[in-house]
C-alpha cells in the first residue's frame, strides 16, 4: 500500500507564520517523520489524518483520494478510516480497558472490520488487563490499550505521534517489541513520528527527514540516517542500521554473540532466539579503524571492511564510509588518524565497535526475510 503526501499549509500569524510544504511516496511498512522538536511533524500527520486541512496539495492512500485541493475533495477524518494514536493514551477513563477496545469498532461497518477484539488482544499481550479501568495501567499498558483502540476500527492506516515520548526507559522497553510486532504482522502502513533516533532506526523502513517545514531527505532508514549529523534531528548522530543474526547467548558475560557476514560480534544480551535476525543501529562515533592486525585491545568486535569514501564531517571528524560486506557503516576520526593511517578509497580496514556502544534501545527483532 503506497501514501502519497504533497500538502502545503500556513498556520500562526501572518506576519511571521510557519509554512509547512512537504512531499512524500511511501511504500514501506512504517514510515518515520523524523526531525527536531517544531520541525511540523505533527502537523503533517494532522493533515494526514484530516484533523487540519491543507492549503493546497494532495493526499492519496493507494487509490483513494483523500485530499485534493485542486478538485475539491476533502475526505472528513471520520471516513478516511485511520487510525491515530496519540503521545498520551487518551483513554476514556469511565470505561474498561474492553469498553476502550471495542469502542473503536463503532465507527467501522461491519463488512470493512479486519480485526478481532481476540486477535487485537493477542497481538499486544493485554488479555489480563480487560477488567481494569485506565487509572490501574502503567503508561505502557495505556499505550498498547490505545493502538488496540485505533486498530479495532480497522483502519487503512496508523498513524502514531510520538506514541513513547512521554514514556520513562523502562515503559519504552516494554512496549517497543509490541510495536515491532504490529510492523511485522500487520497488513497496514503506519506513520510513526519521533525525535528520537534510536526508534525510527529499529522501527522505521522509510525515513522523511523534516526541518523548518519542509522535507530535506526522504528514503531508507540507511540513506536518511547515514546523512551528516547536521540533517539529523536534535544533536542525534549520523550512523547505520546493521542486521544481524542471533548466534549465541552468554548470560555469565551478559552478552549475545551475532552473525555477520563482515564477522561476527557480541552486543548486550538481548531475548532473541537463536537464528532470530537482529536489527541495532551503530552510530558513526563508535566505530574506530585498523589497518592490519589491531593486536591485543579490549574491542572484541572486529568487522572487515573496504573504504569506499572519505568525507569531511564536523571538525576535527572525517566520516570514512565503508562496505562490510554489502552493508554500509561510517566511522567518525580524525583528521590525524586519516593521514596516520594513510586511508584511501579501496583500503581493506578493520572496523572495531565496543559492545558497551550498542543502546539496548536500538536493538531489536528484525523483519523476517519474506514479510511483506
Amino acid at each position: 500500500m503506497s501514501l502519497s503526501v504533497a500538502v502545503e499549509k500556513r498556520l500562526g500569524p501572518a506576519e511571521m507564520p510557519f509554512v509547512l510544504d512537504a512531499e512524500f511516496l511511501s511504500q514501506g511498512r512504517i514510515t518515520a517523520l523524523f526531525g527536531r522538536s517544531g520541525a511540523g511533524k505533527s502537523t503533517l500527520v494532522n493533515l494526514i489524518a484530516g484533523l487540519l486541512r491543507p492549503d493546497r496539495g494532495s493526499i492519496r492512500l493507494d487509490d483513494a483520494v483523500l485530499f485534493d485541493g485542486a478538485a475539491g475533495v476533502d475526505v472528513p477524518a471520520h471516513r478516511r478510516r485511520i487510525g491515530y494514536v496519540f503521545q498520551e493514551g487518551r483513554l476514556f477513563p469511565h470505561l474498561s480497558v474492553r469498553g476502550n477496545l471495542v469502542y473503536g469498532q463503532r465507527f467501522t461497518a461491519r463488512q470493512d472490520r479486519w480485526a478481532t477484539l481476540d486477535e487485537i488482544v493477542d497481538l499486544l499481550g493485554i488479555d489480563a488487563l480487560l477488567d481494569r479501568r485506565p487509572a490501574a495501567l502503567s503508561g505502557g499498558e495505556k499505550q498498547r490499550v490505545a493502538i488496540g483502540r485505533a486498530l479495532l476500527a480497522s483502519p487503512r492506516l496508523l498513524l502514531m505521534d510520538e506514541p513513547l515520548a512521554s514514556l520513562d526507559r523502562e515503559r519504552k522497553h516494554e512496549i517497543i517489541p509490541y510495536i515491532e510486532r504490529l510492523r511485522d504482522r500487520m497488513q497496514m502502513p503506519i506513520v510513526y513520528v519521533s525525535h528520537a533516533i534510536d526508534e525510527v532506526s529499529r522501527l522505521a523502513d522509510t525515513v522523511v527527514l523534516l526541518d523548518a517545514g519542509k522535507v530535506v531527505a526522504v528514503g531508507r532508514v540507511n540513506d536518511v540516517l547515514g546523512g551528516s549529523a547536521e540533517m539529523l534531528a536534535d544533536g542525534a548522530e549520523a550512523g547505520v542500521v546493521l542486521t544481524a543474526t542471533v548466534l549465541a547467548h552468554d548470560p555469565e558475560n551478559g552478552v549475545t554473540r551475532l552473525n555477520h557476514p563482515a564477522g561476527e560480534f557480541s552486543i548486550p544480551l538481548v531475548d532473541l532466539a537463536v537464528g532470530a535476525p537482529v536489527r541495532l543501529r551503530v552510530r558513526a562515533r563508535d566505530v574506530a579503524l585498523a589497518v592490519g592486525d589491531p593486536g591485543r585491545i579490549s574491542i572484541r568486535n572486529r568487522l572487515a571492511g573496504t573504504v569506499t569514501a572519505i568525507t569531511d564531517a564536523a571538525p576535527p571528524s572525517v566520516a570514512v564510509r565503508l562496505d562490510l560486506a554489502g552493508d554500509p557503516l561510517i566511522a567518525n576520526v580524525t583528521r590525524d588518524a586519516v593521514r596516520d593511517l594513510g586511508l584511501k578509497v579501496g583500503d581493506h580496514v578493520t572496523a572495531l565497535i565496543k559492545s558497551a556502544a550498542f543502546d539496548p534501545l536500538s536493538v531489536g527483532g528484525a523483519r523476517t526475510q519474506g514479510t511483506s
